[in-house]
């Protein structure tokens, strides 16, 4: 049995908008069974604690999705959701892997988050895997090596796409796009079609393009823990 550690934003507004934003409800639930259901233990965390605030725009979906539906329904699951640890009450590397969903909430907390940014190096010098899905590698930015370079230069990756960004209609309210910043800081993004799944592995980094993309993410999580202990990052 493996420890995932899946930590989500605390961010609950957009600014210039009335829609309340959070994690993308699928890309907590999809993945939180997937890992179960193969036997792992799960812990929820957030940036700041407390309630795991949920993107509107993921509950407007119909029909839900069945892991969405499933999480509605599960009492453990909503305690656990309702009840998270903030990231600094977590050491990191007490578990295998770090799940990081996204949700435009992550565009303003997961960014130069000094707490994160240590969870992710820890991770990675431990040998161990992280990955994140959707707006989730905004916790990338601002994240560095030892020699002050950016943690992501050269790495193969992919993340929630401008082209994405510009068909919900919220590239004028984030503040930034994510693709564009990652590209900036050296990443070489991986981009597939829009809102279909498209994942990336390189070494123990895992990433996922959008929503599509949570359940082969968390399946390859899984493989990766299945393999022999991973080199460091």
């Amino acid at each position: 049995m493996a420890k995932i550690l899946i930590v989500t934003t605390s961010h609950t507004t957009i600014p210039g908008s009335d829609e309340r934003t959070g994690v993308w409800f699928e890309e907590l639930a999809t993945p939180y069974y997937a890992f179960i259901d193969a036997g792992n233990d799960v812990t929820i965390a957030t940036i700041r604690g407390g309630e795991v605030p949920i993107d509107g725009r993921s509950l407007a979906e119909t029909p839900l999705p069945a892991s969405v539906q499933r999480f509605h329904d599960d009492g453990p699951a909503l305690e656990a959701a309702h009840h998270s640890k903030p990231v600094t009450a977590v050491t990191a590397t007490d578990f295998d892997a770090i799940f990081l969903p996204g949700g435009h909430g992550t565009m303003w907390d997961f960014p130069n988050n000094a707490d994160l940014a240590r969870a992710i190096t820890a991770m990675l010098d431990a040998g161990k895997l992280v990955a994140a899905v959707c707006h989730g590698p905004a916790a990338f930015i601002g994240v560095t090596r030892q020699d002050g370079s950016a943690l992501i230069k050269g790495r193969s990756i992919t993340c929630f796409t401008d082209s994405e960004e510009r068909a919900v209609h919220l590239d004028d309210k984030v503040p930034f796009l994510l693709e564009t910043t990652l590209r900036s800081l050296g990443a070489q993004v991986s981009v597939g079609p829009d809102f279909a799944p498209h994942i990336m592995q390189d070494g123990n980094l895992l990433t996922g393009q959008s929503p599509k993309s949570s359940e082969p993410l968390a399946h390859a999580v899984i493989a990766a823990l299945k393999r022999a202990p991973a080199k460091a990052a």
